[in-house]
């Protein structure tokens, strides 16, 4: 399991989560991530969740291109 994924699995524990690199390069990543914590918020709330849980490496450089696709359990 990458770093990226485990830092999401530590946010969102129980939940369904998944990255994949899309260029092969290590930079660009495609983030999905279905939980039960996302039910009643907005798809910004959503995604600022998983911003969240991913600073680190938006911080530092390790994810140059990020495309997240959220959903609640509900």
């Amino acid at each position: 399991m990458n770093r990226l994924e485990e830092l999401l699995r530590e946010a969102f524990p129980g939940s369904e989560v998944s990255v994949a690199d899309r260029t092969g390069g290590g930079d660009h990543f495609q983030v999905t991530v279905a939980s039960a914590r996302f039910d009643g918020l907005s798809l910004v709330e959503q995604h600022r969740l998983v911003y969240d849980a991913l600073a680190g490496p938006l911080a530092d450089g390790t994810i140059h291109e990020l495309q997240i696709s959220t959903k609640g359990t509900a």
